[in-house]
């Protein structure tokens, strides 16, 4: 990106510039515009273009910040050929972290889209920007994939000029400098048309310390770092959304540290509002940063269906028509059991909603069972302190035949 053939663009078209009276001056004006340092070669040739050739004898006073406040022939007028079009080596690689960034935001991977053209910050309109735009600048910014584009009340209207250019990304550039912009006249950009961006903030997922690749710690790269999540910060439906988007199948279990172990480094503590429906984090929207105590005491750990742990001792289900709340389900020697009641007081219940990543206990009841599936096998006998992570952490249950229909249930807050 910094050295190359020089073109240049004129009423949304592309063309090249003639070598004619082309020196060190007009390129110290091309390397400056493009952010790459002093001129070394005003004469390198990188081949013939193609299209107009729309500048010809370029002459800079070096002053200028773009190449189109040098005089020159005139747009368009030229009296030479496409084999003396003129090129340019210069100093530095180009650092492309320089040239966009998202201000005023809560973290680096949110805030206002600001670009930084000839030497100036500019904020770029909400008319002119979007997914495909989006989908490029997060991903230069390195901060995983566009969870929202918002306008200006979401970060601000700052202080800096408007760029009114229209970004044209197709979606697949590395980095926005690399996709065409042009000039319009026909957008209407005020001081409310700021864009404000929001970024998934992570570039790539993992499950570790498990048996195998759908179980294990979650942690998150963001900005090349690895780092743990909070178990505050995470429920069921984000689990079950990371679940599918590994091809794991679906969550079985949001378990503490205590299965998976500590980890170490960043600790992230941004919280997913999934509806638990999309295919990848990423479509989850980021609703708050958590303000639990941020330990590695607290990372948390997922089990997917497709783990061999899928079918592991005190593991626990709820049957009912929504995530937190149902009859309870232990898996305890190969079967799924029913609870006995009178085998639980409120400690029991409160450890089965935080093994499901489903807070705090709101009710327990009973009710007729629904599921005949092994209506046969129940369990009795678990005493928890209610501070275990998972029932695996209480006490060994006692497991027995029983014929009462009546199934325990519980709605987690």
């Amino acid at each position: 990106p910094c050295s190359g053939r020089v073109e240049v663009q004129h009423d949304g078209q592309w063309g090249t510039v003639c070598d004619d009276d082309w020196d060190m001056t007009d390129a110290t004006v091309v390397c400056r515009e493009v952010g790459c340092g002093e001129p070394v070669n005003a004469l390198a040739y990188f081949g013939q273009g193609s299209g107009p050739i729309l500048m010809d004898n370029v002459n800079c006073s070096g002053s200028e910040s773009t190449l189109k406040n040098c005089s020159s022939l005139g747009w368009g007028v030229h009296d030479c050929g496409h084999q003396h079009d003129a090129g340019v080596r210069c100093s530095e690689t180009i650092n492309y972290g320089r040239f966009t960034r998202l201000a005023d935001g809560p973290h680096l991977c949110s805030g206002r889209l600001e670009v930084f053209r000839g030497n100036t910050w500019y904020t770029v309109c909400d008319t002119a920007f979007d997914q495909q735009d989006a989908e490029v600048v997060c991903r230069e910014l390195d901060c995983g994939a566009p969870v929202q584009v918002l306008g200006a009340a979401a970060s601000g209207k700052g202080d800096a000029q408007m760029w009114t250019q229209e970004i044209q990304c197709r979606g697949n550039e590395s980095h926005s400098l690399r996709c065409p912009s042009l000039t319009s006249h026909n957008i209407n950009c005020t001081h409310d048309s700021y864009v404000g961006l929001i970024c998934s903030g992570y570039t790539d997922l993992r499950l570790v310390n498990g048996p195998d690749i759908c179980s294990g710690r979650v942690e998150r790269q963001c900005s090349s770092k690895w780092g743990t999540v909070c178990d505050a910060c995470w429920d069921m439906r984000a689990a079950s959304v990371l679940c599918r988007q590994l091809n794991c199948g679906i969550a079985v279990s949001v378990v503490g540290s205590d299965w998976f172990g500590e980890g170490s480094g960043e600790i992230w503590a941004d919280v997913f509002d999934c509806d638990g429906n999309e295919t990848k984090l990423s479509e989850c929207s980021i609703s708050s940063w958590s303000r639990a105590e941020r330990s590695h005491r607290r990372d948390v750990g997922v089990i997917c269906s497709n783990s061999s742990l899928a079918l592991h001792d005190g593991l626990v289900r709820l049957s009912g028509e929504r995530q937190c709340e149902g009859e309870v389900e232990v898996f305890i020697h190969q079967v799924w059991r029913r609870v006995l009641l009178d085998s639980w007081s409120l400690t029991e219940p409160s450890v089965v909603c935080r093994q499901l990543g489903c807070g705090s206990v709101l009710n327990i009841n009973t009710s007729s069972s629904s599921s005949p599936e092994h209506s046969h096998e129940c369990v009795t006998g678990f005493q928890c302190s209610g501070s275990e992570a998972h029932l695996g952490n209480c006490s060994s249950p006692q497991t027995l035949n029983c014929s009462s229909t009546q199934q325990l249930s519980i709605t987690c807050l």
